[in-house]
Protein backbone atom coordinates (compact mmCIF):
# COMPACT_ATOMS: atom_id res chain seq x y z
CA UNK A 1 0.00 0.00 0.00
CA UNK A 2 2.54 2.28 0.96
CA UNK A 3 4.19 1.49 -2.69
CA UNK A 4 0.53 2.86 -4.24
CA UNK A 5 0.44 5.82 -2.32
CA UNK A 6 3.94 6.85 -3.22
CA UNK A 7 3.23 6.00 -7.19
CA UNK A 8 -0.17 8.14 -6.26
CA UNK A 9 1.08 11.36 -4.45
CA UNK A 10 4.16 11.25 -7.46
CA UNK A 11 1.15 11.53 -10.17
CA UNK A 12 -1.05 13.65 -8.15
CA UNK A 13 2.10 16.25 -7.96
CA UNK A 14 3.06 16.23 -11.78
CA UNK A 15 -0.54 16.97 -12.01
CA UNK A 16 -0.02 20.02 -10.06
CA UNK A 17 -2.50 19.07 -7.25
CA UNK A 18 -2.92 20.79 -4.16
CA UNK A 19 -1.71 19.68 -1.27
CA UNK A 20 -5.11 18.81 0.08
CA UNK A 21 -5.96 17.01 -2.94
CA UNK A 22 -2.19 14.89 -3.02
CA UNK A 23 -3.28 14.03 0.70
CA UNK A 24 -6.92 12.70 -0.60
CA UNK A 25 -4.92 10.57 -3.51
CA UNK A 26 -2.31 9.35 -0.84
CA UNK A 27 -4.96 8.13 1.37
CA UNK A 28 -6.45 5.66 -1.35
CA UNK A 29 -3.18 4.25 -1.74
CA UNK A 30 -3.16 3.24 2.04
CA UNK A 31 -6.93 2.31 2.10
CA UNK A 32 -7.55 0.59 -1.19
CA UNK A 33 -6.01 -2.94 0.43
CA UNK A 34 -6.97 -2.05 3.73
CA UNK A 35 -8.86 -5.08 3.69
CA UNK A 36 -6.99 -7.56 1.72
CA UNK A 37 -6.35 -9.96 3.63
CA UNK A 38 -9.58 -10.54 5.05
CA UNK A 39 -11.97 -13.34 4.66
CA UNK A 40 -14.15 -12.94 1.65
CA UNK A 41 -16.87 -15.03 3.17
CA UNK A 42 -16.55 -12.35 6.17
CA UNK A 43 -16.45 -9.54 3.77
CA UNK A 44 -19.30 -10.29 1.51
CA UNK A 45 -22.54 -9.78 3.87
CA UNK A 46 -20.58 -6.15 4.73
CA UNK A 47 -20.40 -5.27 0.90
CA UNK A 48 -23.38 -3.88 -0.45
CA UNK A 49 -25.58 -6.32 -2.25
CA UNK A 50 -25.19 -5.74 -5.82
CA UNK A 51 -21.45 -6.63 -5.16
CA UNK A 52 -21.75 -9.57 -3.21
CA UNK A 53 -21.72 -11.72 -6.12
CA UNK A 54 -18.55 -10.77 -6.86
CA UNK A 55 -15.53 -13.31 -6.28
CA UNK A 56 -14.02 -13.44 -3.22
CA UNK A 57 -10.30 -11.81 -4.53
CA UNK A 58 -11.99 -8.52 -5.19
CA UNK A 59 -14.27 -8.48 -2.65
CA UNK A 60 -11.91 -6.32 -0.43
CA UNK A 61 -12.57 -3.28 -2.68
CA UNK A 62 -15.72 -2.58 -2.29
CA UNK A 63 -15.30 -3.61 1.80
CA UNK A 64 -13.04 -0.78 2.27
CA UNK A 65 -15.13 1.23 0.67
CA UNK A 66 -18.51 0.37 2.46
CA UNK A 67 -16.33 0.33 5.72
CA UNK A 68 -15.07 4.02 4.82
CA UNK A 69 -18.98 5.08 3.78
CA UNK A 70 -20.11 4.35 7.00
CA UNK A 71 -17.38 5.68 9.31
CA UNK A 72 -18.79 9.00 7.26
CA UNK A 73 -16.31 9.05 4.39
CA UNK A 74 -19.00 11.05 1.96
CA UNK A 75 -16.18 11.47 -1.24
CA UNK A 76 -18.10 9.55 -3.40
CA UNK A 77 -14.88 10.00 -6.18
CA UNK A 78 -12.81 8.73 -3.58
CA UNK A 79 -15.30 5.77 -2.57
CA UNK A 80 -15.79 4.58 -5.81
CA UNK A 81 -12.04 4.83 -6.50
CA UNK A 82 -11.04 2.36 -3.67
CA UNK A 83 -14.46 -0.19 -4.38
CA UNK A 84 -13.15 -0.84 -8.00
CA UNK A 85 -9.18 -0.50 -8.08
CA UNK A 86 -9.44 -4.12 -9.05
CA UNK A 87 -12.33 -4.95 -11.06
CA UNK A 88 -12.02 -1.52 -12.79
CA UNK A 89 -15.77 0.77 -13.81
CA UNK A 90 -16.51 3.24 -16.31
CA UNK A 91 -17.41 5.56 -13.43
CA UNK A 92 -14.09 5.88 -13.01
CA UNK A 93 -12.73 9.55 -13.09
CA UNK A 94 -9.12 10.63 -12.84
CA UNK A 95 -8.49 9.54 -8.95
CA UNK A 96 -9.67 6.12 -9.53
CA UNK A 97 -7.93 5.63 -12.68
CA UNK A 98 -4.75 6.53 -11.28
CA UNK A 99 -5.49 4.09 -8.08
CA UNK A 100 -6.67 1.26 -10.99
CA UNK A 101 -3.05 2.10 -12.85
CA UNK A 102 -1.19 2.87 -9.60
CA UNK A 103 -2.05 -0.67 -8.09
CA UNK A 104 -1.10 -2.62 -11.15
CA UNK A 105 2.35 -0.54 -11.66
CA UNK A 106 3.67 -0.03 -7.70
CA UNK A 107 7.61 -1.20 -8.58
CA UNK A 108 6.96 -4.13 -5.91
CA UNK A 109 5.07 -6.57 -8.73
CA UNK A 110 7.77 -9.13 -10.32
CA UNK A 111 5.60 -9.57 -13.38
CA UNK A 112 6.88 -8.15 -16.63
CA UNK A 113 8.78 -6.06 -15.17
CA UNK A 114 10.01 -3.90 -17.71
CA UNK A 115 6.93 -3.00 -18.98
CA UNK A 116 5.09 -2.32 -16.37
CA UNK A 117 8.28 0.09 -15.79
CA UNK A 118 7.74 1.61 -19.16
CA UNK A 119 4.01 2.19 -18.28
CA UNK A 120 5.06 3.75 -15.14
CA UNK A 121 7.31 5.49 -16.68
CA UNK A 122 4.82 7.17 -19.49
CA UNK A 123 2.53 8.36 -15.73
CA UNK A 124 0.99 10.38 -15.32
CA UNK A 125 0.17 12.50 -18.60
CA UNK A 126 -0.78 9.64 -20.69
CA UNK A 127 -3.12 7.94 -18.02
CA UNK A 128 -5.91 7.11 -20.29
CA UNK A 129 -3.43 5.60 -22.52
CA UNK A 130 -1.78 3.39 -19.81
CA UNK A 131 -4.92 2.44 -17.86
CA UNK A 132 -6.50 1.26 -21.57
CA UNK A 133 -3.61 -1.09 -21.63
CA UNK A 134 -3.28 -2.54 -18.73
CA UNK A 135 -7.27 -3.35 -19.19
CA UNK A 136 -6.60 -4.58 -22.39
CA UNK A 137 -4.19 -6.65 -20.86
CA UNK A 138 -5.67 -7.70 -17.59
CA UNK A 139 -9.04 -8.84 -19.81
CA UNK A 140 -6.30 -10.90 -22.91
CA UNK A 141 -5.31 -12.95 -19.26
CA UNK A 142 -8.57 -13.41 -18.02
CA UNK A 143 -9.91 -14.81 -21.51
CA UNK A 144 -6.59 -17.09 -22.50
CA UNK A 145 -7.82 -18.56 -19.42
CA UNK A 146 -11.47 -19.03 -19.76
CA UNK A 147 -11.91 -16.68 -16.67
CA UNK A 148 -15.64 -15.02 -16.95
CA UNK A 149 -15.32 -11.18 -17.29
CA UNK A 150 -16.95 -9.21 -14.76
CA UNK A 151 -19.43 -6.65 -16.28
CA UNK A 152 -17.77 -3.97 -14.37
CA UNK A 153 -14.26 -4.22 -16.36
CA UNK A 154 -16.30 -4.90 -19.75
CA UNK A 155 -18.03 -1.24 -19.21
CA UNK A 156 -14.62 -0.19 -18.19
CA UNK A 157 -13.15 -1.31 -21.27
CA UNK A 158 -15.92 0.19 -23.81
CA UNK A 159 -15.38 3.63 -22.29
CA UNK A 160 -11.69 3.56 -22.52
CA UNK A 161 -11.97 2.14 -25.96
CA UNK A 162 -15.23 4.68 -27.15
CA UNK A 163 -13.51 8.16 -28.82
Amino acid sequence: MARVAELLDAWAAEFGLPDGERARWRAAGWLHDALRDADPEVLRPRVPPDRQGLPGAVLHGPAAAERLRIDGVDDGEFLRAVACHTIGSHRLRRLGRALYAADFLEPGRDFEPEWRAGLRDRMPHALDDVVREIVQARIRYLVQRGIELLPDTVAFWNALASP
